[in-house]
C-alpha cells in the first residue's frame, strides 16, 4: 500500500523547462547588470526569467528585463540590415559582412585622413578628433575596459565616453 498522496494529474505535472537547457545570460536594458535565465530547446528560446542564484537581483528582474523574450518575439523588430545612402530615399538589405567591411573602411579613412602625429611643438601625440564613442549602460566593465584600450591606445580616439559612469 504505498500510495502517494497526490494525484495523478499532479504527478504528472513539470516544469515548463523541464527538456530545456539552461544558460546564463545578462539583461540588456541598463548598468545593473540582472542576471537572466535563458532556456532554450532544440536551438531556440523557449524562455527567459530572472536568475535566482544572481547576487545582483536575486532571480528579480524589473518590467523591462521581465519582458526580454519580447526582443526575440515581436513582430515588428528588425532582424536584418538595413542600409540608406546618401541622399537615398529608400532602405535596402545588406549583408553584415557588408556592414562590418563597410564601417571598417569608414573609420580607416577617417584615421588616415585626421590623425594628429605630432603637436606643434613636435611632441608625438597620436590623437584623432574625428571619431567619438559613445558607450551605453549596458556595457559592463570588462566591455567599457575593452572600448577604451581599442578607441584610445588603438586607434588615437580621443572623445570616449559612457553614459553609465562605471
Amino acid at each position: 500500500m504505498d500510495r502517494e498522496p497526490w494525484s495523478p494529474r499532479t504527478a504528472d505535472v513539470h516544469s515548463r523547462y523541464r527538456d530545456a537547457e539552461r544558460r546564463h545570460a545578462l539583461c540588456p536594458y541598463c548598468a545593473v547588470g540582472c542576471s537572466l535565465a535563458v532556456y532554450t530547446r532544440d536551438g531556440e528560446v523557449v524562455g527567459i526569467e530572472g536568475d535566482e542564484n544572481s547576487p545582483v537581483s536575486r532571480g528579480r528582474l524589473c518590467p523591462k528585463g521581465a519582458n526580454t523574450l519580447q526582443l526575440l518575439r515581436n513582430p515588428h523588430r528588425i532582424d536584418r540590415v538595413l542600409y540608406r545612402a546618401p541622399y537615398a530615399g529608400a532602405w535596402e538589405e545588406r549583408s553584415l559582412e557588408w556592414v562590418v567591411d563597410r564601417i571598417a573602411r569608414l573609420v580607416k579613412e577617417a584615421r588616415d585622413a585626421d590623425l594628429v602625429e605630432y603637436d606643434e611643438s613636435g611632441l608625438k601625440v597620436n590623437h584623432l578628433k574625428s571619431i567619438a564613442s559613445l558607450g551605453g549602460s549596458a556595457c559592463d566593465n570588462e566591455e567599457n575596459y575593452l572600448i577604451k584600450k581599442l578607441f584610445t591606445g588603438g586607434l588615437g580616439v580621443l572623445s570616449v565616453e559612457n553614459q553609465a559612469r562605471l
